[in-house]
């Protein structure tokens, strides 16, 4: 296995400066305006896409690329807060199916507010809409 180019090492290095520089400008936008994190609205999102028969702790977990302590502690403040709500699977006991609830869609919503925007400022504000797709292109190439 060879080793990287200076060139490799430097995108490497400017993509998780820019990842962490969004992201904490996201988080500090929803943290001024009293909202959920950023995981919250991730589960919520993916909670208010699932069909009927919600969506599995692990399916979840998958997902958002969480561990599972974490998503369990997460899973547990959020239906504390009222906007999850977990059901018993007939098929299997242990297991458990997730749902969002009526508050749960509410907050998402309101957490967007403010989320939106924020991307925006992070990203949609400087770069333009070719670079945008552009950069969206080879990311896509990098998830592969």
């Amino acid at each position: 296995m060879s080793s990287p180019d200076q060139s490799t090492v430097t995108t490497w290095a400017k993509l998780l400066r820019a990842h962490t520089k969004a992201f904490a400008s996201v988080e500090a936008a929803l943290k001024a305006a009293q909202m959920p994190t950023l995981a919250w609205y991730d589960v919520l999102l993916e909670l208010e896409r699932s069909d009927k028969d919600g969506v599995r702790p692990f399916e979840l977990q998958a997902e958002l690329l969480l561990p599972q302590y974490g998503m369990s502690r997460l899973l547990d403040r959020m239906e504390r807060a009222g906007y999850v709500r977990r059901v018993s699977c007939s098929d299997d006991g242990r297991g458990q199916s997730l749902f969002i609830t009526p508050a749960g869609i509410e907050i998402r919503k309101k957490m967007w507010t403010i989320y939106g925007p924020a991307i925006q400022k992070a990203i949609g504000d400087k770069l333009s809409p070719p670079d945008i797709r552009k950069l969206a292109d080879m990311l896509a190439a990098l998830l592969e």
